[in-house]
């Protein structure tokens, strides 16, 4: 028979979940990113893992066994579509927000204390204003660049030139030379009109680096 838990404590720890749950996925997310389908999905989930977990954390079921149920859900969830690292980053964080309340066993203060913190931490790591100059994109070349392999430091001045920012790396995803493609993940740096040489204003030339 499961182990009765107090009603009100179990009201309070849900209270909990859906403020941190709210304030990481609408507050944080949605404001910054604006995408209605992980919003939606992240936030039911969450409120179903916290059910889910309330329930196994009142019977005799370790708290090892209930992670590896959750592991295995939020795969077998996410295995249908692709998605970038930081949907899935609060995709997690709404999971683990919910496993942090619903868990017995901790005092709502500690509770409140470890939600507050992975909130902070989170709105600080993704601050639009905390590398608010660097990016990443993903482009398709429509010719195999020479210096692709043998010369990365020309590649990425080549890169920086087209592209018109200063490009810190790029990352060499596929090489086909059936149809003379390669598909690149390009990480760079916004250059204000101000930082930008000359060169690169009026003639397209490469610009110069440090």
């Amino acid at each position: 028979m499961p182990e009765q838990f107090p009603a009100y404590d179990t009201i309070l720890r849900f209270g909990v979940n859906n403020a941190a749950m709210g304030l990481l996925i609408f507050g944080m997310y949605y404001r910054r990113y604006r995408d209605k389908e992980l919003v939606t999905a992240a936030s039911m989930f969450n409120i179903f893992a916290f059910g889910v977990l309330t329930i196994l954390s009142s019977v005799e079921f370790s708290v090892a066994a209930g992670f590896g149920l959750f592991a295995i859900l939020a795969l077998f969830t996410l295995r249908s579509e692709q998605i970038s690292k930081i949907e899935i980053t609060y995709f997690f964080g709404a999971i683990a927000i919910a496993v942090i309340c619903s868990i017995q066993g901790t005092t709502l203060p500690v509770v409140g204390g470890v939600v507050l913190a992975v909130l902070i931490g989170a709105y600080v790591l993704d601050h639009p204003r905390l590398l608010h100059s660097a990016d990443g994109v993903r482009i398709t070349l429509d010719k195999i660049d020479a210096d692709a392999l043998s010369n990365p430091d020309r590649m990425r001045r080549e890169l920086s030139r087209r592209l018109g920012v200063e490009v810190m790396s790029f990352d060499i995803v596929a090489l086909d030379y059936i149809n003379d493609m390669a598909r690149i993940n390009v990480f760079f740096r916004k250059i204000h009109a101000q930082e930008k040489p000359a060169d690169i204003k009026e003639n397209g030339h490469e610009p110069a680096y440090r």
